[in-house]
């Protein structure tokens, strides 16, 4: 018991900060949402408009909840609840991979292994303590649907299916962190997971069944094969329905459990999925370090590169019938045009999911940065360095790659985008807003680039936190300020809010007067620094 609890307080130590900023910006959000709803949709009318807009409108119904009436409790969990679940997803997934295979390849679980600690003690260490966490997310989780005023049972409800959520990710993440012999690939697979799960709760919710007054949803059987449509039925504010909670445990502890059967059953280091077995002679592209960057990160580029060429389907396929249901109910046509300004209904549309693609491109820029703190972390970046290569041609080679990353994700997405109007017979005229979008979120991606590349840079073991906690910050700004009535200035923080856009027959650069700057800047800043910095082991 002594060598389980000093394991859990090493972990405590190492992730007190990043699990409290989990916790609490998810609850943040909570609270900001109720603030932007009440604002926005303060009377039952208001909310019941959106909500039969939102039942015959299968683009709300993707990204957003399961509806459950019109009370304000339950309108708010329709609105935020799976992007609050996602957050604990990928907080309890980070974590689980990070102390089981982060550390195998890091050389700590051989220290803790060579002590009289069991060989499975490390792993339950690790599942308490993301137990612990997910407890703690659900807690402040309710505590904000309670500061704001709403009923007790509800409140609780909706946290506690939340941190449930992240349980069964959590045993996802120790799961992924078995077969794959990388926490780089595990942390692929978990989110992956993640992202396909979270849409197949989307298009079960879209293709159920609406109740007579256009207020309530059944789901399809589709919901119930993903843990976010178990989270969404509890139907907080509502019916409070607690078993979707045993649900989403059960499976997490189930998961956990076989992942501790097959730590005993593997080798320190090994994995159930064998790797793929390299070629005998190399490629002439790995003769060049950009040759090397490229075949790194081409899976991760290939990944973003698909999700692009989606979205840029269902941002022309689903516009014409957005346009349909916007010209009989108001309430679609508001939202969309809070984010494309003067622009048809069919622009708004266009404009949203592209203001989603900005978060792809620069999720892809990101995660290509990252990399390379990775390979700097495990040492393999030296023998490279060791080489006639500098160090800022070095991060030069990586921030090129991502780049290109950016332009790929986005010229696949113009590429769905027209290959959905060939489909749909439809006005070939609006492939002006898909070229203008498509280009102002390149800028828009690019400023992730380089704060991630400085952050890199100046707090190199805080790379990855920063990198991946601002896109979260940038797509709630973008995606949720207009529609919870931020303040235009904290919107506009966000750079995929401020990409230029048409605006009806004219385009409105907007925020690209410092988009393109703040690029310039802080790429050369970071390839600056580099010249002078020391390589940063992992710690």
């Amino acid at each position: 018991m002594k060598r389980l609890v000093a394991l859990m307080g090493q972990r405590a130590r190492r992730d007190w900060l990043q699990v409290l900023l989990w916790a609490a910006g998810t609850a943040l959000l909570a609270y900001a949402s109720f603030v932007g709803v009440s604002d926005a949709y303060g009377t039952e009318q208001d909310r019941t408009s959106l909500l039969a807009a939102a039942l015959a409108n299968p683009v709300i119904l993707l990204f957003r909840g399961l509806p459950s009436g019109a009370a304000e409790g339950a309108f708010m969990v329709f609105l935020i609840f799976p992007w609050l679940a996602m957050l604990a997803a990928f907080m309890s997934t980070f974590l689980a991979v990070r102390h089981t295979r982060g550390d195998e390849e890091a050389g700590r679980a051989e220290l803790v292994a060579a002590s009289p600690a069991a060989r499975t003690l490390p792993f339950l260490a690790t599942a308490l303590h993301g137990l612990l966490a997910n407890t703690l997310l659900a807690a402040l989780t309710a505590a904000a649907f309670l500061a704001v005023g709403l009923d007790l049972e509800g409140s609780v409800l909706a946290g506690a299916a939340t941190g449930a959520v992240g349980v069964t990710f959590l045993g996802v993440g120790l799961f992924s962190a078995q077969l794959l012999r990388t926490s780089r690939g595990a942390n692929s697979a978990a989110v992956w997971t993640i992202v396909v799960t979270f849409v197949v709760s989307g298009i079960g919710n879209a293709v159920g069944t609406p109740s007579d007054d256009l207020t309530r949803m059944e789901s399809s059987w589709m919901t119930w094969l993903s843990p976010f449509g178990w989270g969404e039925n509890t139907r907080a504010f509502d019916e409070n329905l607690w078993w979707p909670v045993l649900l989403c445990l059960g499976v997490g502890v189930v998961l956990a459990v076989v992942s501790g059967v097959l730590v005993s059953a593997r080798d320190l280091g090994g994995s159930f999925v064998a790797e793929r077995l390299g070629r005998a002679a190399a490629s002439p592209v790995l003769s060049t370090p950009g040759g090397l960057v490229w075949r790194l990160t081409r899976g991760a580029v290939l990944g973003w590169t698909v999700g692009g060429l989606l979205t840029g389907m269902l941002s022309t396929s689903l516009a014409s019938i957005v346009q349909e249901v916007g010209a009989s109910n108001p309430a679609v046509e508001d939202i969309l045009r809070q984010i494309s300004g003067d622009g048809s209904v069919e622009q708004g549309t266009i404009t949203t999911f592209f203001t989603m693609l900005g978060v792809l491109a620069a999720c892809c820029a990101v995660q290509i940065v990252c990399r390379a703190r990775q390979e700097e972390a495990h040492g393999t970046a030296e023998p490279l360095l060791a080489a006639p290569v500098g160090r800022v041609r070095w991060l030069a080679d990586y921030l090129v790659i991502a780049l290109i990353g950016i332009v790929l994700v986005v010229a696949a997405a113009i590429g769905g985008a027209a290959l959905g109007l060939a489909g749909q017979d439809g006005d070939w005229a609006l492939m002006r807003t898909v070229l203008v979008t498509g280009a102002g979120q390149v800028a828009a991606a690019s400023v992730f680039l380089a704060v991630t590349a400085l952050a890199f840079v100046l707090v190199p073991r805080a790379t990855i936190a920063l990198g991946w906690s601002l896109v979260l910050l940038g797509m709630m700004l973008g995606l949720f300020g207009p529609l919870f009535q931020f303040p235009e200035w904290l919107v506009h923080l966000s750079p995929i809010a401020v990409a230029p856009l048409v605006d009806g027959d004219d385009v409105d650069l907007r925020g690209l007067w410092w988009l393109v700057p703040a690029t310039a800047v802080g790429v050369g800043t970071a390839l600056a620094f580099m010249r002078r910095r020391e390589l940063a082991s992992a710690g």
